[in-house]
């Protein structure tokens, strides 16, 4: 395993082995200073000399791919899992805000009070978490490993060319809506302004129907299908089942092409050496050297040096949120009582993603009882125990917004599983 060191003034070193680390520990001239990843501080001076590091990232809509080698040999080695309910917990507060300025307390509607046209760089709150997760976690890397170059890729995608690979010239001017008033009125013609509830139904009032909420789901036409009005109150109801699922999803491709240059462009404001390549190079890098499709290997060939000695380990990384916030939690009654599902901040001590030890095994807090008694899992959500009593486990670092475990690395290996070293 590898052990990364800073000097005196806080600056990046060469990783050194466990064994050296431990060393140095034992004879008081280095200090812990973080966990996970391990990383020591050297309390006297040293020699300094650095290698040239090159850092791959596989940039995503859900996952982020890290890697950094040096001299063919792989240096660190990392994937990040991207928070996706921010749109959800956005829609949540509206509804919620919304509520109360008209059930609760009414107040005179405000119009263009936030105005986003002056800020000319302005991206909807979800995709700018994101990107600045990438920024981030880069910014990570650069505080245990002396960086000289960084090489992104980002990929864009014609969704047009996707939902129809045939399509070019003046088509791409002529959507599937051409010649619609509006959304609605294209999804009745599509589905032939036909009921598709139950068979055989002759609804006369059609409505539109939404598969998924409307908080996460919008008003795509994919995410919409047409039913009648009986049918439509039966099944909100729950006196009517109907097998529905949404159509394709272009959410992760949109997201890709409005972050691609924007996260490029400020990534070179931050740091003087970077780069950008192409998905088609890593794929057949990939492919030449006969490697795993996976974010973290993908990573590797975007730092050139695909046939680098590999990590036995590497790191799994999970974005979550810091707080729960009352107006995301509260359920609003008929009567208009607010109805408080918040837990306390601190349950016997603990609260929730703290990293605790639990019989040997590390791992994290998911869910709390007021009786002290925990759901404990890995990130992968592989259950250690559903109902672990708070006396028996130990506090190993309070929760932050990015949890980290490492995880073995090996190719043969089908199932993942936790190092608890």
């Amino acid at each position: 395993m590898s052990v990364y060191v800073i000097n005196q003034r806080n600056k990046p070193l060469m990783p050194t082995t466990s064994r050296h680390a431990r060393i140095l520990l034992k004879q008081k001239k280095a200090k812990v200073i973080k966990q996970t990843p391990f990383t020591i501080q050297l309390l006297m001076a040293t020699g300094e000399t650095v290698q040239d590091i090159t850092l791959g990232v596989d940039a995503g809509s859900k996952h982020i791919g890290l890697s950094a080698t040096a001299d063919k040999k792989e240096l660190f080695s990392a994937e990040l899992e991207l928070r996706n309910d921010i749109v959800d917990l956005l829609s949540t507060r509206r509804q919620n805000r919304r509520t109360r300025r008209g059930r609760l307390r009414y107040r005179k509607p405000r119009f263009l009070n936030r105005v986003k046209s002056k800020n000319k760089g302005w991206l909807a709150p979800s995709i700018e978490n994101k990107i600045q997760t990438h920024f981030n976690i880069v910014a990570k890397i650069h505080q245990i490993l002396p960086i000289t170059k960084i090489i992104v890729e980002t990929a864009s995608f014609d969704i047009q060319k996707i939902k129809n690979p045939n399509i070019s010239g003046v088509e791409y001017q002529q959507g599937e809506q051409l010649d619609f008033w509006n959304v609605r009125e294209y999804v009745l013609f599509r589905d032939g302004h036909k009921c598709h509830g139950k068979k055989n139904c002759k609804g006369n009032i059609l409505n539109v129907h939404h598969i998924e909420s409307r908080k996460t789901g919008v008003n795509s036409p994919n995410n919409l299908i047409t039913l009648c009005k009986s049918c439509h109150d039966s099944y909100h109801q729950g006196k009517l089942k109907i097998n529905l699922k949404r159509g394709q999803s272009f959410k992760d491709a949109a997201f890709m092409g409005i972050m691609r240059w924007t996260f490029y462009n400020r990534l070179r404001k931050m740091y003087s050496n970077v780069e950008m390549t192409y998905g088609y190079i890593s794929k057949n890098t990939r492919i030449k050297n006969n490697l795993q499709k996976e974010h973290r290997i993908d990573a590797l060939c975007i730092t050139g040096n695909p046939s680098a000695k590999m990590l036995p380990s590497y790191y799994y990384m999970k974005q979550v949120r810091k707080h729960n916030r009352r107006i995301h939690k509260a359920n609003i009654l008929k009567d208009g009582v607010k109805k408080l599902n918040q837990a306390p901040y601190a349950v016997k001590g603990f609260r929730l993603f703290d990293k605790v030890k639990y019989n040997g095994v590390k791992c994290f807090i998911f869910g709390r009882r007021n009786s002290g008694y925990f759901d404990i899992r890995t990130l992968d959500r592989t259950i250690v125990h559903r109902s672990a009593s708070y006396k028996k486990i130990v506090l190993i670092q309070s929760r932050q917004s990015l949890l980290i475990e490492r995880r073995t690395a090996f190719p043969h290996m089908t199932k993942v599983t936790c190092i608890h070293a």
